[in-house]
């Protein structure tokens, strides 16, 4: 078990979109088991590689109520996403201490490479779903107060700053 360091905000790269994996490897399952460690020991939902600073398209999820139920995925991306909002108190352990309610869509259709190096299509829903998509946008270089208003964002970053 190897629980792996989260960076702290504002290293830059939690600004950086990660590279696309090409093929899933030992090293790659290797990356996701260390990642499964690091979520269950916070213990959050979900967490995504650039997090722990590897530059790599790659997340887990497990927002099961018995754990134990981790989806790897790597190159996340959403197909489809439902109409209805969900909100939920979202956090984030590279900026610990604060947190936000961030409306994003109740369900959502994703295509990934599995454990298997398949490529694979699954429907997420509540909890599931708005772990992928915070697992995305940590991906593609965004944070979850990004999706705030920049008054309530500047608020969260003050507040954080104080906590630290």
């Amino acid at each position: 078990m190897t629980v792996r360091r989260c960076l702290p905000w504002p290293d830059r790269r939690l600004r950086t979109a990660a590279a696309p994996v090409d093929r899933i490897t030992d090293e790659t399952r290797a990356t996701w088991q260390d990642m499964i460690d690091t979520m269950e020991a916070m213990p959050g939902v979900g967490l995504a590689a650039p997090q722990i600073g590897v530059m790599q398209r790659l997340a887990v999820v497990d927002a099961s109520t018995e754990r134990g139920q981790a989806v790897r995925m790597a190159n996340p991306e959403v197909l489809h996403e439902s109409v209805q909002l969900r909100a939920h108190e979202e956090a984030s352990p590279n900026l610990p201490g604060v947190s936000a309610t961030i409306e994003r869509p109740r369900a959502v259709t994703v295509r990934f490479l599995n454990d298997d190096g398949e490529t694979e299509e699954r429907d997420f829903v509540g909890l599931w779903a708005t772990s992928v998509q915070h697992q995305i946008d940590h991906l593609n270089g965004r944070m979850y107060f990004d999706r705030l208003s920049k008054v309530k964002r500047d608020m969260l970053l003050r507040k954080a700053r104080k906590a630290g």
